[in-house]
């Protein structure tokens, strides 16, 4: 690798192939990011009539997007990062990317040959629209193989034998389930498949000219992986393929790598078309999520809380304990390690309700009456769910008193706090039956649209008995791939927690948890462990 030796200005690319668009951002040797570029495809590729990105159709619950699109998109992004100054490619030395989770790709028989043999006079897009069985691949947000998913968990013996041994019970969105319906419902296509990606592995094959391994991160959102042995699981993956599993592990391609392994070089494609240098090397690209817990610089004792539409929490794990509701990940920076990630549908759209109810729609007397109710509630505690979670499976809010007596309502000030703590118990509880362990080095790295509100990130501290800081990431996708790209050149050298310490100093600290915190909410959190065990079996 001596051009590498010999190049100045050293840059790293990451890439992220979202729902929406397709971001790309560049960081220099001190990890500081100086370029960056987007493709948004409803906006910038009308011509496949998306909507957010995708096709859906709510009677039968699919939801597709376009796989020529995302090609298309990497044809514009590359002239996009020229005009946004990253006019020489020969300044990056490695590339790495992420892609939306669960999201499968159909590579037709023969495809591989393409992909060696790209013109570079040519736009991808133009070489590779008939390299696909399916041509609009099914994305993270279809829900239509409950079947599939029913099928998986009796032939595993149960939805918790299943998180057991991947990770996650059967989810409609996880690809295994989605190849399961796919060799049912399309099998001429699938007969007719040489490869199938997903779609990190896909964006991968594009930069390295040849299919690329599926990464052991991205890999674990599948309900294909033994989490633990780091492999196929052959019970999974016969179920799933209707006792055909040799022929889908040939499809998946046998190997799974660490998502800091290095994969190969740069396709010539990019070498004559964009002058990037031959020794440029790719890392192997993960999923969203595994690639935001790099973005966000987690160490191995902190959490990441997202306060969007969905409640989202994910944090780094030594000893998982895989449950049915939450997924454990293989973690993307250390594969002796783990990633545990909770998504709660109800999150900001709650949070707001609450406010229009009790606060006349404000946020600012919102936050007066959270803050005029001590910690703890007087011992009140609230369940409020909007939208249906995967336990308890019920809708509709729960309020419960000192004495733990159902009640039917509470004052407004009340109402907010039990809200709010209730949201965050919740999280925390969850996070601790997936094995995480809060400790005094604890820190909850908060973002998303509550994260500004202090009052709200007060309660965030105090229930968790940690410090939160905030920090706005907006590209923590493209910027983990950035820097796992850099990482996977380093690893022998130095930790990541020390490659990025400098990045975890421009965290701006917002909350501190209260002296009394801990004696409070733990009391707090066991009532709300036994009313929820009260609310699930009330299902």
């Amino acid at each position: 690798m001596e051009s590498v030796k010999q190049s100045n200005n050293k840059l790293w690319l990451g890439f992220d192939l979202s729902t929406q668009q397709l971001k790309s951002v560049a960081i220099n040797e001190e990890l500081i990011v100086v370029h960056e570029a987007c493709v948004h495809f409803d906006k910038d590729l009308p011509e496949f009539r998306t909507n957010g990105g995708i096709y859906s159709n709510p009677d039968d619950h699919t939801a597709f997007a376009p796989v020529l699109m995302w090609i298309k998109a990497i044809d514009l992004i590359f002239d996009r990062l020229r005009l946004n100054g990253l006019v020489d490619f020969k300044q990056v030395i490695g590339v790495s990317g992420c892609g939306q989770q669960h999201g499968s790709v159909y590579w037709k028989h023969g495809s591989e040959k393409i992909l060696m043999n790209l013109n570079s006079s040519r736009f991808l897009h133009e070489q590779l629209n008939h390299c696909f069985t399916i041509q609009e691949s099914p994305i993270w947000m279809d829900s239509s193989t409950t079947v599939e998913c029913e099928e998986l968990e009796k032939a595993l013996g149960g939805a918790h034998h299943l998180a057991q041994l991947t990770g996650s019970r059967a989810y409609e969105r996880f690809t295994g389930n989605q190849i399961s319906k796919i060799i049912k419902q399309r099998t001429d296509a699938y007969n007719q498949t040489e490869r199938i990606s997903l779609v990190s592995s896909f964006l991968a094959s594009l930069f390295i000219g040849k299919y690329a391994p599926i990464d052991l991160s991205d890999g674990s959102g599948m309900n294909l992986l033994d989490i633990r042995r780091k492999q196929w699981s052959n019970d999974c993956v016969r179920s799933v393929s209707l006792n055909q599993e040799k022929d889908l592990i040939k499809k998946l391609g046998d190997e799974i790598v660490p998502s800091i392994q290095i994969i190969g070089t740069i396709s010539d494609y990019f070498v004559q078309r964009y002058d990037f240098i031959p020794d440029c090397y790719i890392t192997a690209f993960t999923g969203d999520n595994s690639a935001s817990l790099a973005g966000m610089c987690l160490g191995s004792n902190d959490i990441a809380v997202s306060l969007g539409t969905s409640d989202t929490i994910f944090f780094t794990l030594s000893t998982p304990q895989p449950s049915i509701e939450g997924h454990i990940l293989c973690n993307p920076i250390d594969q002796n390690l783990y990633m545990g990630m909770i998504v709660f549908k109800n999150g900001s759209r709650t949070r707001e309700r609450i406010r229009d109810n009790c606060a006349n729609g404000n946020w600012s007397k919102f936050n007066e009456l959270l803050d005029s109710v001590p910690r703890g509630n007087f011992g009140n505690l609230g369940f409020y769910f909007d939208f249906q979670e995967i336990s308890p499976m019920i809708t509709g809010d729960f309020r419960y008193s000192c004495f733990g007596n159902e009640v039917f309502s509470f004052a407004p000030e009340i109402e907010i706090r039990a809200c709010i703590e209730g949201q965050f118990l919740r999280l925390k509880i969850h996070a601790e039956n997936l094995g995480f362990k809060l400790d005094n080095r604890t820190r909850i790295l908060a973002t998303g649209g509550a994260s500004t509100n202090l009052s709200i990130i007060k309660v965030l501290a105090d229930v968790f008995n940690a410090p939160v800081f905030t920090h706005s990431i907006p590209n923590s996708g493209a910027l983990g791939s950035a820097l796992l790209a850099r990482y996977s050149q380093e690893k022998n050298n130095m930790s990541y927690d020390d490659m990025v310490k400098k990045l975890r100093t421009t965290f701006n600290m917002a909350a501190k948890p209260s002296s009394d915190a801990c004696k409070i909410y733990s009391a707090l959190a066991m009532k709300y462990r036994q009313l929820e065990d009260r609310l699930t079996k009330l299902k």
